[in-house]
């Protein structure tokens, strides 16, 4: 049977077990109890700048808990289309809700289009993966416990990094350079997944790429056709009627994950408004983060799964 003819029953069983779970409550987001500051990724400059403006400068900002009983740290990208940031409700309001539930986040502020070009965007989610891996003792972390969470672009870009890492250089006069830019495991929410036309978001294609848009990087950002045993498991939240980003996206995706025996949850909802974050302000999306805390607290990345 094709994976396409089981879509149906697969998506049955999803909004069975999210209509099971709607009436389970979830613990009310806290601020982190570290105040915040944004580090410098690259304190002597950035590889690649063009300038030395914050346009310039991408940053990490560390949200922590006061208690992180899995030892867990997130990446987390916002998306905006690689032309700007969705960062309140894309990136400070997910780490948030990553603290009250003891996981460590670490809001990723990478540079965008027209300025920038692949593969600046990469090298950036690359180096924060690194970073966090790097001061995973120093922020009571596992180094094995490092994951990426990306909406939209920033789901495109989670995804590249999780089909185009390295171990790291062990020559490399920068610690940070010698560990891994693989993440442990990735959260995809209404992911660009492809580049191919009919499939992508033209306005992060070109923001990415370029107006003239090299086919052979076309080819190697849709990321669907990079997907490896090694590519880290990976859960995937999407809606069918995305105005913005085809479903097939994220549909892609998990298959290509299916077909390489690598670890894959996948919950596609049937309405839902492109850039909905966590869907506070839908009743049926609202369910989502709860499916995917289960999911981390399946893998042992969250400590307990939904109330």
């Amino acid at each position: 049977m094709s994976f396409l003819r089981m879509i149906p029953r697969s998506l049955a069983c999803a909004f069975a077990c999210a209509s099971l779970l709607a009436a389970q409550s979830t613990p009310t987001p806290t601020p982190s109890t570290t105040a915040p500051t944004a580090i410098l990724l690259w304190p002597n400059g950035a590889p690649g700048a063009v300038g030395d403006t914050p346009l310039d400068k991408p940053i990490l900002t560390p949200y922590l808990p006061s208690e992180n009983p899995t030892r867990t740290g997130i990446v987390i990208c916002p998306g905006g289309g690689y032309g700007m940031l969705a960062m309140s409700h894309e990136g400070i309001e997910v780490a948030q809700w990553l603290n009250a539930r003891g996981v460590a986040a670490f809001v990723l502020t990478y540079r965008l289009g027209p300025r920038y070009h692949h593969p600046i965007p990469l090298l950036d989610a690359q180096r924060a993966i690194r970073y966090v891996r790097a001061h995973a003792a120093e922020d009571g972390l596992d180094p094995d416990h490092i994951g990426i969470w990306g909406f939209s672009a920033g789901g495109h870009l989670a995804s590249t990094a999780g089909t185009h890492f390295d171990a790291g250089n062990r020559d490399a006069t920068d610690p940070i350079e010698r560990v891994s830019s693989r993440p442990d495991f990735m959260v995809l929410a209404y992911p660009v997944i492809s580049m191919q036309p009919g499939i992508t978001h033209n306005g992060s294609l070109h923001n990415l790429l370029g107006e003239e848009p090299n086919p052979t990087l076309e080819n190697e950002l849709s990321n669907e056709t990079q997907v490896t045993p090694q590519t880290p498991p990976t859960f995937l939240f999407s809606t069918t009627n995305d105005e913005a980003v085809p479903v097939m996206n994220s549909v892609l995706f998990y298959e290509a994950l299916l077909h390489a025996g690598v670890p894959a949850e996948m919950h596609i909802f049937e309405q839902g408004h492109h850039g909905s974050g966590l869907g506070k302000r839908n009743p049926q999306l609202r369910m989502w983060p709860v499916l995917l805390q289960n999911w981390l607290h399946l893998h042992g990345w969250m400590a307990s799964g939904a109330d």
